[in-house]
């Protein structure tokens, strides 16, 4: 009943039976449920032809619960939270020295962050009901603890078990806990402007990963580490990579290496990875010959990349996430001469390659998504009577 609400539009209780084939009866116990929860509302009355009563229209509210993303970055931290909407209510980015402080210190410091954020919803009348944590490195999701995460050189960090502890979060919130490069996917995919349902997202920051969906869902591979697409060796003579292996794609991607061929001084400076992205833009559209050299530079590692990513999955789409949508203009035409050249099957399993919708904030938007979707797949997990409270907190 939540679904026909969420995806169909607004209903009448009377048109909600017909499309359903449920009773009467059954809708409106179903509908006064959903109500009491705080996930839908009646608004207005609609006329359904010239006979009898108008009925009250039915539309998703969802404003009695929140889900919050939190994003762990090499360079920041970021915040999102949302209702059920997915109404903004909080959203913010700090720049964070994650490498220096190392694991116990960042995760203090996001715990911090979160508790700011959940004090917010809740005086927005939102209840919260999990969290979803994006990181960028191996994860192990059921338990929620990153095995490995070589740009912030961590190793078997319980970053489910830390949040719980410092914000005192009982068990029935939910805490996830992925890769940001899968989240970050999710995102993507469920944008309404995506048309394809098997995707390659690419990440564009200090290091770079792969989240992929096929018919819909994750491709996680056999134990959950699928992706890493960064650790590809593509030069036997490269640079020596974070995770210890030589001339990985990373070192020719990645954001360091953009900034090594594109724009020198900005190597070793603490600047976000969204301003860097932005100064080598500026610096491309204004003609300097180092960045206009440097992006193509990076354009054609990232098509060799992307070859090795179509000729094994064979996607009807690569999204470029990062640094990388950012200065798309400028790497896309090169990569796409590249995959053109190194596509096996030819000319038919070429896809496009564009850029991201979200940009930076794809992996935290792909964080609230993973909660929110839990709770349209079960609409029980938020408590009756938390409709009534978010209205007796004045927000409608």
């Amino acid at each position: 009943m939540l679904g026909e609400v969420r995806f169909s539009g607004t209903h009448s209780r009377a048109a909600l039976a017909t499309r359903t084939g449920l009773t009467k009866a059954t809708v409106s116990n179903l509908v006064n449920e959903l109500i009491e929860r705080g996930l839908v509302r009646e608004t207005g009355r609609r006329q359904a032809g010239n006979v009898g009563r108008p009925g009250r229209i039915l539309e998703l509210d969802g404003g009695s619960s929140a889900a919050l993303g939190l994003e762990v970055n090499a360079n920041y931290l970021a915040v999102r939270g949302v209702d059920l909407a997915d109404r903004v209510l909080v959203d913010r980015r700090v720049a964070f020295d994650a490498v220096r402080v190392g694991a116990s210190r960042t995760v203090g410091e996001l715990a911090r962050l979160a508790g700011e954020a959940i004090a917010e919803l809740e005086e927005s009348g939102a209840r919260l009901v999990g969290i979803g944590v994006a990181v960028p490195g191996l994860v192990d999701v059921p338990s929620g603890t990153v095995r490995y995460a070589p740009n912030l050189y961590w190793q078997d960090v319980p970053i489910t078990e830390w949040l719980r502890r410092r914000l005192a979060l009982g068990e029935d919130t939910t805490i996830t806990v992925d890769n940001e490069a899968n989240l970050a996917a999710l995102a993507e995919f469920g944008d309404e402007s995506n048309t394809v349902s098997e995707l390659v997202y690419l990440t564009g920051e200090l290091g770079v990963g792969a989240g992929l969906v096929s018919e819909g869902g994750l491709l996680r591979g056999s134990d959950g580490y699928s992706g890493e697409i960064g650790h590809v060796p593509v030069d036997p003579y490269g640079r020596k990579c974070r995770c210890g292996q030589h001339g990985c794609l990373e070192t020719k991607i990645g954001l360091a290496a953009a900034a090594r061929t594109a724009a020198p001084d900005l190597v070793g400076t603490f600047r976000e990875p969204e301003e860097q992205a932005r100064i080598l833009l500026r610096r491309a559209e204004a003609g300097n010959p180092q960045a206009l050299t440097g992006l193509d530079e990076i354009g054609r590692w990232l098509g060799v990349g992307i070859s090795i990513a179509v000729n094994m999955l064979n996607p009807g789409g690569v999204v470029l996430g990062g640094y990388f949508a950012t200065v798309s203009p400028y790497v896309v035409p090169t990569a796409m001469r590249e995959l053109r050249a190194r596509t096996v099957a030819g000319e038919t399993a070429v896809c496009p390659i564009t850029a991201s919708v979200h940009g930076f904030t794809a992996a935290v938007r792909g964080g609230t998504s993973v909660i929110t979707e839990e709770v349209f797949r079960d609409p029980s997990r938020v408590p009756a009577g938390a409709g009534e409270k978010y209205r007796a907190a004045g927000d409608v």
